[in-house]
């Protein structure tokens, strides 16, 4: 029938067609080579942020990021400090590892200090605010007793301990404030106090101008000025008003107006600024020389011990100019991995104020965090000539025994106040309880 025969051949030509999709839909390419359908490009970036939050969020970071830096921070200093200080330590009839001694010395006793103060719960650190603010005050005042401070290129910081061991007792004065600010500003929050402008300024203003007024009495201006950024710090995260921070502001800038137009040497660290050359009289003779140390560094550097500017020509390089230094001999991947480390270490920190919920640990991590990002950028900055030199060390890195020991201090702090957050406190069970590889 002509209608059976249509219907037939209607379904013929769609068992053809059928079969030639079928056969086309078969053809695959060869096995490894199948073809995959790339992401649209805008999902890549978003997928990288995801896991970069995910991995910010996780609860051991900060931890992570605070010790990791601070290793390889104090392990670089070291290997720096050996290989800057080996003229020096000849040219003064030492051996020429008398300074690195010197400085693992200091490196192992504040480790032993960080690990126990990481330990401590935060609460007993509270208690040792009021002891460890009137020890400073002491030692600071001890420091001018004749006798008893030492006197070193015209700053007396430094109390005499017998033989070649000093203190200087202004470090250690910085983490004493700060413990004892937090704990201060974290009862007055507790009691709803610091909406009044006399309980916000007093008595932490006058305990910052005691600490400062013994450091300048000595002539550390650097340390003051470390310290007064510190109390702005505090006073920053326990939600002072704009208008509290520009009278501050304005008196902190007439007090060091009057004491630097007074002061010859201060002013003569002005007129290095941005400096080319020596000038009269050489005085801008170490900015130029550090700025010489940074532009042969090229790259890569020289190698570890190849610098030519510590040979006398660049005055401190194991302490003040240690960057210039680094600069010289690994070059600008070098100075750069130093800054890096230095920002993660900012970065754990600020995560660790961010997390506190007890105010004492979030000014506490704030003030720590404050104290390391501005004296590392007066050192660096005063090592590149855009501020004036000002004789800080550059944290967890210059020579100097008792700069480390106090940042490793304040390190343990920081350790102590993440540990002191559930999730990390169950993380790290959780790590110490993993059977170590080999065992069942």
């Amino acid at each position: 029938m002509p209608g059976a025969r249509g219907t037939a051949a209607t379904r013929g030509r769609r068992r053809v067609e059928h079969v030639g999709r079928a056969g086309t839909a078969a053809v695959r390419p060869p096995a490894g080579r199948t073809k995959r359908v790339a992401a649209p490009a805008e999902s890549r970036p978003r997928r990288a942020v995801a896991r970069l939050r995910r991995a910010w969020d996780r609860p051991l970071t900060a931890y992570y990021l605070v010790v990791g830096s601070t290793v390889l921070l104090a392990g670089l200093g070291l290997v720096m400090v050996f290989s800057s200080s080996q003229i020096q330590a000849l040219r003064q009839g030492l051996p020429p590892t008398f300074y690195l001694r010197q400085q693992l010395m200091a490196a192992g006793i504040g480790t032993a200090l960080a690990l126990s103060a990481a330990r401590i719960p935060v609460e007993k650190h509270r208690l040792l605010a009021y002891p460890l603010l009137g020890g400073s005050v002491l030692l600071l005042a001890l420091v001018q007793v004749p006798g008893l401070g030492r006197t070193v290129n015209g700053q007396t910081n430094w109390l005499a301990l017998g033989g070649p061991f000093v203190l200087q007792p202004s470090e250690f004065a910085k983490a004493a404030f700060i413990v004892w600010g937090a704990d201060l500003l974290a009862r007055k929050q507790r009691h709803r106090l610091l909406s009044q402008w006399k309980h916000l300024l007093v008595p932490l203003v006058p305990g910052a101008l005691l600490l400062s007024g013994l450091m300048m009495l000595g002539g550390d201006m650097g340390t003051a000025v470390v310290l007064w950024a510190v109390l702005f710090g505090l006073l920053w995260l326990a939600g002072a008003p704009l208008r509290l921070f520009g009278a501050a502001l304005a008196g902190a800038g007439l007090l060091a107006a009057v004491l630097i137009t007074t002061s010859p040497h201060r002013m003569s660290r002005f007129a290095c600024l941005g400096a080319g050359d020596p000038g009269p009289g050489d005085q801008c003779w170490q900015v130029v020389h550090g700025l010489y140390a940074l532009s042969t560094g090229g790259l890569f550097g020289n190698g570890i011990g190849a610098s030519i500017e510590k040979w006398g020509e660049l005055p401190e390089p194991h302490t003040d100019f240690i960057f210039a230094v680094t600069g010289e001999e690994l070059g600008l991947v070098g100075t750069l991995s130093v800054l890096v480390l230095f920002a993660a270490l900012c970065a754990g920190g600020l995560r660790i104020a961010g997390r506190g919920r007890d105010p004492f640990v979030r000014l506490t991590a704030g003030g720590i965090v404050t104290w390391f990002a501005v004296q590392a950028g007066i050192n660096i900055g005063g090592v590149l000539g855009l501020v004036p030199v000002a004789g800080v060390p550059l944290p967890l890195f210059s020579y100097g025994g008792s700069a480390l020991i106090a940042a490793l201090y304040a390190v343990g702090l920081l350790l102590a106040a993440t540990r002191g957050e559930p999730a990390v406190r169950a993380a790290l069970a959780r790590r110490g309880r993993k059977p170590r590889s080999g065992r069942r």
